[in-house]
C-alpha cells in the first residue's frame, strides 16, 4: 500500500495525517516532509502524526519516527503521536519506545 497524508498547520501546531504503510519503500520521504514542515515553521510547540490510517510499520519506520522525533526535539518541539492503532502500539510497548517518542523535550533536556 502507497502512503500518503495532509497536513495541517496553524501558528503553534501542525498535524500530519498518516495514511498507508510507513516501511522502508515510504519512510524516507515522510521523515523529510516532517523535517522540511520542522525547518519552514519556526514558531511549532506542537507536532501531531495522527496514525488513524496507518497500515502498517517496518523497522524503518520506526527509525523515522525517531529521526522525527530527534529533529523535534532539538527544536524544542513536543510530538504527539495521535490515534495509535492496536498493532502500532504494541510495536511501540516491545521496542520500549512510546515514552521516549512522545516525552516533552524540556524532560529530556534535564534528564539526557
Amino acid at each position: 500500500m502507497k502512503l500518503t497524508w495532509t497536513s495541517e498547520v496553524t501558528d503553534r501546531s501542525a498535524r500530519i495525517t498518516v495514511t498507508g504503510d510507513v516501511d522502508f519503500g515510504h519512510a524516507a520521504r515522510l521523515e523529510s516532509t516532517v523535517s522540511d514542515l520542522l525547518k519552514t515553521e519556526p514558531g511549532l510547540q506542537d507536532l501531531h502524526l495522527d496514525f488513524t490510517g496507518l497500515t502498517f510499520l517496518d523497522s524503518t519506520g520506526l527509525s523515522a519516527l525517531l529521526q522525527i522525533h530527534r529533529r523535534a526535539s532539538e527544536l524544542g518541539v513536543r510530538l504527539h503521536l495521535d490515534n495509535r492503532p492496536a498493532h502500532f502500539d504494541r510495536i511501540l510497548d516491545i521496542t520500549g519506545l512510546l515514552e521516549h517518542l512522545t516525552a516533552d523535550p524540556a524532560e529530556e533536556t534535564e534528564t539526557g
